[in-house]
């Protein structure tokens, strides 16, 4: 909509008060802020959750891999030849062999459940959820046949263990005697401790290297899975089909969204869910405009009557009406991805605050999974939102600009 001088000047004019004006204004200012409070809570809300499925998807994957193929009974005796057939398979990235067992640990007297997983030394470096995230010791101690493992942060905190320190894992499958199986234990050094930011993980997770947890486990040469990746983890179900029918004597396929159905699920329905609840407040905002032009249109009734006589057009004074309307939509949406942005560099340090004011916790790791608000924007879904707040905001301008379009003149000043 190209607006002539004539119109920008009259809408300009109109967008500040004039005398006996003040209240117009005031809904008019409230207004830019229910649409800058809709437009700040929406960006906000919808990147805080993509940010949260994003985070969630990436150390999740990363540590379980896109699929697994799992043995029946928990061994996979020829795990070799199911490697080398997934390598084969077309959009397949890698196959690592991996041995899981939830197994006690003991500590200085400390006793936690624990989740063991085996695996070999250089997937271990070389697994991108792991580098960089040790918080003590070294991963390249962990080397077969040195008794070494690694523990998480959230796991050491409540054994009190520490790097250097003697960790005993505690297997119920031990050697059979007269009196019934008793159980295996085994110590070892703590080498290493370190956080992925998921709580759950950092609170469970033992690694070892896997001729270790064999021997542990009592295994021999097997494996427990062999973890899939693949180039694109949507179309696993697909690229995977080919081999779910190889191995299907051997073990079973298991993608990501079989085994994080529910988490993900709920984070997609609660994505949905925000959007459309913070939606109300862009909706309010345009019913807030609405009103604020209908007492702008009355207020100048006179003034338009005058244009008209003057020869502006309909069509210009609704032009102006709408812009008027749309200016204040547009003011909204810029302040609030200003503040938008403020509030994604600085988000946690606004948790803390808020936390520090009201003495509450607010991101309980053990219950909000990750160690840290995520946050990711999503430019698709910025875009979806400017574009909402701008189509509400015109359609609520059509009214009142359409009753100022149509306002006769010769019934206006007849009395004048």
């Amino acid at each position: 909509m190209i607006l002539s001088r004539f119109e920008r000047t009259i809408a300009k004019r109109y967008l500040w008060p004039g005398k006996g004006e003040g209240f117009i204004f005031l809904v008019a200012a409230i207004s830019l802020f229910a649409v800058t409070l809709g437009v700040w809570a929406l960006i906000t809300v919808m990147s805080v959750m993509n940010g949260f499925r994003a985070e969630l998807f990436d150390k999740v994957v990363g540590l379980n891999g896109h699929a697994v193929v799992q043995g029946y009974g928990g061994r996979l005796p020829d795990w070799q030849a199911i490697v080398r057939e997934a390598q084969a398979t077309p959009g397949v990235t890698s196959a690592t062999p991996l041995i899981e067992q939830p197994l006690m640990a003991s500590y200085d007297g400390r006793v936690e459940g624990v989740l063991v997983r085996g695996m070999r030394v250089e997937d271990i470096r070389a697994n991108p959820t792991l580098k960089g995230h040790v918080v003590a010791g070294a991963m390249d101690a962990l080397v077969p046949g040195s008794e070494n493992v690694a523990i998480g942060s959230r796991l050491a905190e409540a054994l009190g263990a520490e790097v250097g320190g003697q960790i005993s894992l505690i297997s119920p499958q031990g050697q059979t005697t007269p009196f019934g199986t008793v159980p295996r234990i085994v110590s070892y050094r703590v080498a290493a401790i370190f956080e992925v930011g998921v709580y759950d993980y950092d609170k469970a997770f033992v690694l070892l290297p896997m001729e270790d947890a064999q021997t542990l486990l009592m295994l021999g040469d097997a494996v427990g899975m062999v973890e899939i990746e693949t180039a694109d983890p949507d179309k696993v179900g697909a690229i995977l089909a080919p081999l779910a029918a190889k191995v299907g004597r051997q073990g079973v396929v298991t993608d990501w969204r079989q085994m994080n159905a529910s988490l993900f699920e709920a984070l997609a329905v609660e994505r949905v869910a925000m959007f459309v609840i913070l939606a109300f407040i862009v909706l309010v905002a345009a019913f807030n405009i609405l009103s604020s032009l209908i007492m702008l249109v009355r207020a100048k009734t006179r003034d338009i009557a005058i244009m008209r006589t003057m020869g502006a057009t309909s069509r210009s004074i609704l032009k102006i009406f709408i812009a008027i309307g749309l200016s204040i939509s547009i003011a909204g949406i810029v302040v609030g991805i200003v503040f938008a942005v403020v509030t994604a560099l600085f988000r946690q340090q606004v948790v803390n605050f808020v936390q520090a004011v009201t003495g509450q916790n607010l991101w309980d790791p053990s219950i909000r999974f990750l160690t840290e608000l995520p946050y990711k924007a999503n430019p698709f879904e910025i875009t979806a939102i400017i574009g909402l707040t701008l189509g509400l905001s015109f359609l609520a301008t059509l009214i009142p600009a359409w009753r100022a379009a149509k306002t006769d003149p010769v019934q206006v000043l007849r009395y004048e």
